[in-house]
């Protein structure tokens, strides 16, 4: 039998912690001596203590530390896996957060130059939705998938890079219209929810981006800085082309947006 304190030793588990993973059901002592309350281990219990220090170190919630110790070995695999899967998640989108601070204190002042695009109407295939923001990336991939298997399967050629548009409220309201299209030449059979679709001409200013979508907020930023300023905005969908994007390049810093802000031509502005 082993006393709190030699058992506190030899797992680096302070006495106060101990105590507190007893009152919530993580490692119970082998004995408690019903006169004085002290807390008896066996050297049994020193893998069990040792586990759930780990787990807890990975931030494993008590109760799922809890549910492992009482599975089978097969299950508590699969309850370990699925939480390493979640802090993968975790880090990933920390390191994303962190990036996209350091891409902020690290923006050139001099950075690329929005340049302005007239685009006349085009043929394309399309999808519509009114869709909730958070649903968007989820939403968008779906939609293009189904929209290059179109392509194929009714012999369509395609004239120019995916793109989207994408309403005021899908940002102010986080709910609104939103668009993916693929300009293409020949007669498109509505399938679904795909449909032929004609992409109104736009005046835009335009500035590409590389990477993945993490950071385009600092982009739109820019663009409407721009607009503002010289007093060209209009109320009309923001417009994205996906000239490389994940159906090109799992590699996401391989990826090419033009991202694009709706104007309207003033004659003050340059034109690139």
């Amino acid at each position: 039998m082993l006393s709190i304190g030699d058992f506190s030793r030899m797992t680096q588990l302070s006495v106060k912690t101990l105590r507190h993973y007893h009152d919530v059901g993580l490692v119970a002592p082998h004995q408690v001596d019903p006169a004085t309350g002290y807390r008896y281990y066996t050297l049994d219990q020193v893998p069990t203590a040792q586990v759930v220090r780990r787990l807890r170190a990975l931030d494993m919630p008590v109760a799922d530390v809890r549910s492992v110790l009482m599975a089978a070995p097969a299950e508590r695999n699969a309850l370990i896996s699925a939480h390493l899967g979640r802090l993968e998640a975790r880090l990933a989108s920390t390191q994303a957060a962190v990036q996209a601070l350091r891409t902020i204190l690290d923006r050139p002042s001099d950075g690329p130059s929005v340049r302005h695009l007239s685009v006349a109407a085009t043929a394309a295939i399309a999808v519509h939705a009114e869709i909730d923001r958070d649903d968007l990336p989820q939403w968008f991939e779906g939609a293009v998938t189904e929209l290059l298997a179109e392509i194929s399967a009714q012999g369509l050629t395609r004239t120019g890079a995916p793109g989207g548009l994408y309403g005021f409220d899908v940002f102010a309201s986080d709910r609104g219209a939103a668009t993916v299209f693929i300009p293409v030449r020949g007669a498109v059979a509505p399938t679904g929810r795909v449909v032929g679709y004609t992409v109104p001409a736009a005046e835009l200013v335009v500035l590409r981006h590389t990477g993945s979508h993490d950071d385009v907020d600092l982009v739109y930023s820019e663009l409407g800085e721009y607009a503002t300023r010289h007093e060209i905005s209009v109320e009309a969908p923001l417009r994205e082309y996906y000239e490389r994007f994940f159906w090109d390049d799992e590699d996401s810093s391989q990826w090419v947006t033009d991202l694009c802000w709706p104007v309207f031509r003033s004659g003050r502005e340059a034109v690139s």
